[in-house]
């Protein structure tokens, strides 16, 4: 599974984020973390405090490389609406929902505050970033008001993160799909002719 020139400790944190996106804290036991890196418990408590340490480097690992993904999508060509319409309708695997969002329905990740924080720091960041390419597109006249940019951000955001839970309660991601086409056609109500 892993080649010789990756280091057991990010082993460790790459096979925790998988196991965090597929059961969750709870449902992640050290044991199943060291099965699924190939390491043993001396080397996990050598380079981790423990289980929760361990897992918020694998949060962190995940929110700065949803972070990038964001960024890059965000900095492409186009006009603010279709940057966040193309980050918005990107690839991505919507029946196993958000690797940082799916982790606000854990109850522990919830009350421990070391897990909680990059939880809160990365959703917090893709608002404020949101809100940002809205403000840029009103400056730039691409968009018109009245359009409120942190509760148009904020509107994205939850748009994005209950069309993954409606779309895996409906096992079927094209309800997804429609989340994003409604919320996108609301943001093209704003829009200016170019």
């Amino acid at each position: 599974m892993y080649t010789e020139f990756v280091s057991t400790r990010d082993r460790l944190v790459d096979s925790t984020r998988e196991l965090l996106w597929e059961r969750g804290y709870v449902g992640t036991s050290p044991k199943t973390i060291q099965q699924r890196a190939d390491a043993g418990q001396g080397s996990m408590y050598h380079h981790f405090a423990g289980k929760e340490d361990l897992a918020v480097e694998a949060i962190r690992k995940t929110a700065a490389e949803m972070r990038a993904s964001v960024e890059a999508q965000l900095s492409a060509p186009g006009t603010a609406a279709e940057r966040i319409a193309a980050y918005l309708r990107r690839e991505r695997d919507v029946l196993r929902g958000c690797p940082i969002g799916g982790l606000t329905q854990d109850p522990e990740v919830m009350i421990t505050p070391a897990l909680r924080a990059p939880v809160e720091e990365t959703l917090g960041w893709l608002r404020d970033r949101l809100a940002d390419e809205i403000r840029q597109g009103l400056a730039r006249g691409e968009l018109r008001p009245p359009l409120d940019p942190a509760a148009t951000a904020t509107s994205l955001v939850a748009t994005l993160q209950g069309g993954y839970v409606l779309a895996r309660a409906a096992d079927n991601a094209e309800v997804f799909d429609q989340a994003i086409a409604g919320v996108l056609a609301l943001l093209a109500a704003h829009t200016t002719a170019t």
